[in-house]
């Protein structure tokens, strides 16, 4: 599925290069298809670098993708220029004047903060609502989904005593999961964060089902029965270096972080790791667009 995005954006020189299909606007406009709309709602500090990492998991499927990238309107980003932003990006407010077909609400390096305490928390929580009635499908990922839990059904999140770092391995929960479909019976999911659900929590709320969990970290897909929302706590994007790059930037400040478990081959931060979780990655995402995205939404708008 070829992805439309912004002929200058710097993702796409990357993803050309890995042999990712994009569009650009010029040569998309010239195909009769209507293409499948989809909105990211980036809350990483690194937003380039995550744009790269969705954006090359959404381009591996047959159909067109339009993709908008949707930046906090009331929050000033530290780590990506104004200028950046304003290029690429749109503020929620244009987001509210629009459908999509699919959303990604990425995740964001605030696990430790009340969500009632994040500068952006009324405007997510809107943004998360609208989503509800214009949005076909929504993606939540890590932190993200902890928000879109809380928000929606009043899942709490819980404090780990230290961070859970490294690559663990799930088994479903559920058979017959089209969004799992593919899957083999246990599948590596990246995690980085400092924060986690409890399944009690979630088995009490009648609309959620819980897809995969982890032994090691415990519920890490959940869907709503509805298929509208799904939420992961892991980061399938990742590329294979971003766990250590993680390590790396928060040992030279001196903090005291685990080493990412199953990544460091024979737990040597010396050794190059390696990915194994890229092919289940794009399935993921290939099997949501296909299966919660294109085959439900409509073809028009004004249906939904």
């Amino acid at each position: 599925m070829p992805i439309r995005i912004n002929s200058n954006l710097p993702a796409r020189k990357i993803l050309e290069k890995e042999n990712i299909f994009v569009m650009t606007e010029k040569r998309a406009a010239q195909q009769d298809i209507r293409p499948l709309k989809i909105a990211i709602v980036n809350l990483m500090p690194t937003k380039e670098t995550t744009e790269t990492q969705i954006l090359r998991l959404l381009g591996n499927t047959p159909l067109q993708i339009d993709i908008s990238l949707i930046r906090m309107e009331n929050h000033e980003s530290k780590n990506t220029h104004a200028d950046y932003l304003n290029k690429f990006y749109i503020p929620s407010s244009k987001l509210f004047k629009q459908k999509f077909d699919g959303m990604i609400i990425t995740g964001a390096p605030v696990e430790q903060i009340p969500f009632e305490d994040v500068d952006y928390w009324k405007e997510l929580c809107s943004i998360m609502d609208y989503a509800k009635e214009n949005v076909f499908s929504t993606l939540y990922v890590c932190w993200g989904s902890m928000a879109g839990l809380y928000h929606h059904y009043g899942v709490p999140k819980y404090p780990l005593e230290k961070k859970m770092s490294g690559i663990f391995m799930n088994e479903r929960s559920t058979e017959n999961e089209p969004l799992l479909r593919g899957f083999d019976d246990t599948f590596p999911i990246p995690q980085s964060r400092h924060t986690t659900i409890k399944k009690e929590d979630i088995i009490k709320v009648p609309e959620l089902e819980i897809l995969a969990e982890s032994a090691e970290a415990g519920v890490t897909i959940v869907k709503s029965k509805d298929n509208r929302q799904i939420f992961m706590t892991g980061h399938l994007e990742y590329d294979t270096m971003t766990l250590a790059e993680e390590f790396y930037r928060d040992t030279d400040k001196g903090m005291k972080v685990p080493l990412p478990k199953n990544y460091f081959p024979t737990n040597n931060v010396n050794r190059m790791p390696t990915s194994y979780w890229r092919s289940t990655a794009h399935l993921f995402y290939t099997n949501w667009l296909n299966y919660y995205v294109y085959q439900e939404t409509p073809f028009n708008f004004t249906d939904k």
